[in-house]
């Protein structure tokens, strides 16, 4: 596996974040039966990529990125569903998080001299 392709797997889980965490939100308390499924589904595929991604990323920062996205795109779909109020400010704090996930790619990968 190549560290482009660990980044892309990456990139999928966090948007499979923001599918589950959505979900989740429409479970009901998990008494809604296509969200729960959804959730559990996206939740699990979205673990599983995170886990095969920090095999070539490092894991602090795979967390950071995959946790940004998600939660930048999970209130980016509320915002535009309506479930949720958007305004010019949350809109830029939202691309700040974007803007950091890139950065954290941007930064060459270095191992630690112990």
């Amino acid at each position: 596996m190549t560290a482009k392709f660990a980044w892309a797997i990456l990139l999928a889980s966090a948007v499979l974040e923001a599918v589950w965490a959505t979900a989740l939100g429409l479970s009901d308390g998990f008494s809604q039966i296509l969200p729960t499924v959804v959730f559990a589904v996206a939740a699990t595929l979205s673990m599983i990529g995170l886990g095969i991604a920090v095999k070539l990323v490092p894991l602090g920062t795979a967390y950071a990125v995959w946790v940004g996205i998600g939660a930048a795109l999970t209130v980016g779909w509320a915002m535009a569903t309506g479930v949720e109020p958007g305004n010019p400010l949350k809109l830029l704090f939202i691309a700040g998080i974007v803007g950091c996930a890139a950065g954290l790619k941007a930064i060459p990968a270095e191992k630690p001299e112990l």
